[in-house]
């Protein structure tokens, strides 16, 4: 330890060592020379000389390059001044400023605000990408989940596009759930996800402010003049990130005023030799803004205006990643605990890394500042570096540890005795499928189990569209992701039990039950993505059917259901009558839902203000209604065409 007389230039550590311009780690005994209090540089003996503002007059004082020295072996050095302090500037009293003063309030809230643009901008990316690329996507985390590093690989770059975390848990979860990914190459996958948000704000961290309004004229340009909903989409992202850019420029702009606030600077100081307590508070916001992304953004920008010092600000990223992994857990508490296991593991993964990180900058902070330093001078960059590392230390040392933490995440949470997953298949035995007979039966149960939920998504449809239901719409389509769970677990039962001997009669009933469910969760589907969506869109424009609409819409919503329940009794009995007399209903059907549309153009034309509102949604939902009566009656053609009742083709023979 360096012990300074009053004015010392000559505190020379051994050669080689060298301190980064920048931080005071804290106050007591142990505080070394920070950034921004004022300016820093290397002396010719190899000692940090910084001038300090006090009282309105620049004052000096001398810090060792190797070791921290404490503050009470400081001495205050002269006044600067020209004539006795050469190379520093000229020291003078401040005087008070002709400016407005800086109001706490005001500060307040345009900060919120910019950190509301960021939140919206990234939410407007995510939505972008899932949508526009959501489906390949999720087939690209499939593919890529043989090796635990191909699992990481793909956690990386399905991260990097969509700038969440949470988003690629989601998937990966929902994989775990229905069983079509083990819970081992699932954490490996979320291990690459972590640091690809880590390299999303390596992007971010460049000073490209100067692209935002680029980005944001393009992005609404591109979606003004898409034709395509894709193309939309993707403008949509580019608005996004245009809108991200923006906030990163206002939050620093905002903090600049701040900055050497008295109260500010106490409670930092105080904060400085806390870093549980900074941990714990960045997991809090995190957890809040649902967004790890946006938090580490936060903590660069201000950093880089100077109101935040390197040692908290590298607390405050500890606590955002672990931060992260909280609304991953609130997102699956109900998807049973398969799907649990995955997050949790990864929520154990960074706690963790946490504990060592906390340790390091408690242990050897001037370390960790000398490394960070050696990579980049300006602070915000420095974050950005510490967050690379600890996902990319986190990557490394759990990489190949997923095996084992399997195992133990299987110990801690078994499957239930009884489990009451509602995704989980009831009656797909695999025992049964040495007997195909047995394991027929058990697919067709397991269908009309299918079957029962896409009747009561059915069902509950109309009363949506009759009430304007948003929580009722929102279970509906929750509902769609059970079918997509049941037919998913039949088809792999059917295909596994294809790869043994089947009969001739038994290989075409295997595919007349996968030839049903890949009716019904098209018409899942339908529901979801096209009823529910004219639903929500009827709700947000208040819209509302005239009487007779709602009567037509309600008369060609039963027909549809009694369809369905034909079609059950057709796939279970497979009579050859019944399934004749399901396609005399649909020719009957297309009959009805032409009237119906008939009616209610006749409407439009003496203007009824109803029905010009309505019209759209209105039309719409007949079209899906019809769509929907077709995939129920198609049970009927594979009967039908077995027992020779079908035409090779509805077209009149050519002469």
């Amino acid at each position: 330890m360096c012990s300074l007389p009053i004015i010392s230039t000559h505190c020379k550590p051994p050669a080689g060592n060298i301190v980064s311009r920048g931080v005071i780690w804290g106050s007591g005994p142990d505080a070394a020379l920070r950034r921004g209090a004022g300016s820093a540089r290397l002396d010719r003996g190899g000692g940090v000389e910084a001038a300090f503002g006090s009282g309105g007059y620049c004052r000096r004082v001398v810090f060792c390059a190797k070791w921290t020295v404490p503050l009470k072996h400081t001495r205050q050095a002269a006044e600067c001044n020209p004539s006795l302090e050469p190379g520093f500037p000229p020291a003078r009293r401040t005087t008070p400023s002709l400016e407005a003063p800086i109001h706490a309030t005001s500060v307040l809230i345009n900060l919120l605000g910019s950190i509301a643009v960021l939140l919206w901008g990234l939410r407007m990316v995510q939505g972008g990408v899932r949508q526009a690329f959501g489906a390949r996507l999720r087939r690209a985390v499939m593919a890529g989940t043989r090796h635990p590093l191909l699992g990481m690989g793909m956690g990386i770059w399905v991260t990097t596009l969509l700038q969440s975390s949470t988003a690629t848990a989601l998937i990966v979860s929902s994989f775990v759930r229905h069983g079509m990914l083990a819970t081992a190459p699932a954490l490996a996958v979320m291990l690459g996800a972590d640091v690809g948000t880590s390299l999303v704000v390596q992007v971010l961290a460049f000073d490209l402010t100067w692209l935002a309004p680029v980005l944001l004229v393009a992005g609404v340009a591109g979606y003004s003049t898409s034709g395509s909903s894709q193309r939309q989409y993707m403008a949509q992202a580019v608005i996004g990130l245009g809108l991200m850019l923006l906030a990163l420029r206002l939050i620093v702009g905002i903090s600049l005023p701040v900055r050497d606030a008295p109260v500010l600077q106490a409670l930092l100081l105080a904060l400085a030799d806390e870093p549980v307590v900074l941990v714990l508070l960045a997991a809090v916001l995190t957890w809040l803004a649902h967004s790890s992304l946006a938090v580490v953004l936060l903590v660069a920008a201000v950093a880089s205006s100077g109101v935040l010092t390197l040692q908290p600000a590298l607390a405050l990223i500890v606590g955002a990643n672990v931060g992260g992994a909280l609304p991953q857990l609130t997102a699956t508490l109900g998807a049973g605990v398969p799907a649990r296991r995955v997050v949790v593991g990864n929520l154990l993964f960074k706690l963790c890394a946490a504990v060592v990180g906390v340790g390091m900058l408690t242990l050897w902070p001037q370390l960790v500042a000398a490394q960070l330093a050696w990579l980049a001078e300006e602070p915000g960059r420095q974050v950005a570096h510490f967050h690379t590392g600890f996902n990319l230390a986190l990557a490394a040392g759990f990489g190949l540890l997923t095996g084992p933490a399997s195992t133990l995440l299987h110990a801690l949470m078994p499957d239930a005795a009884s489990s009451e997953d509602r995704f989980a298949p009831r009656h797909l035995h695999a025992g049964a499928t040495v007997s195909p007979t047995v394991a027929l039966a058990n697919a067709e149960r397991e269908t009309l189990r299918m079957g029962d939920v896409v009747e009561r998504m059915l069902a509950r449809s109309l009363d949506v569209l009759a009430t304007d239901d948003a929580n009722l719409m929102r279970t509906v389509e929750d509902w769609d992701d059970q079918v997509d769970a049941l037919h998913q677990a039949i088809k792999f039962y059917l295909t596994d039990l294809s790869r043994g001997t089947l009969s001739e009669d038994d290989s075409h009933r295997a595919q007349e039950i996968l030839s049903f469910t890949i009716n019904l969760e098209h018409i899942g589907d339908i529901i979801d993505k096209n009823l529910m969506e004219l639903a929500a869109k009827k709700i947000r424009q208040h819209v509302r059917f005239s009487d007779e609409g709602l009567k037509e819409i309600t008369n060609l919503h039963a027909r549809t259901v009694q369809n369905l329940h034909m079609a059950f009794a057709v796939f279970m009995s497979r009579d050859v009558e019944m399934a004749r007399q399901l396609l005399v209903e649909k020719a009957r059907y297309r009959e009805w839902e032409r009237r119906a549309s008939e009616s209610h153009l006749d409407r439009l034309r003496t203007l009824r203000a109803e029905s010009i509102d309505s019209s759209a949604v209105h039309l719409d939902v007949l079209s899906s209604l019809k769509r929907i009566n077709s995939h129920v009656t198609s049970v009927a053609y594979p009967i039908l065409e077995q027992a020779g009742e079908l035409f090779p083709s509805r077209l009149k023979p050519q002469d």
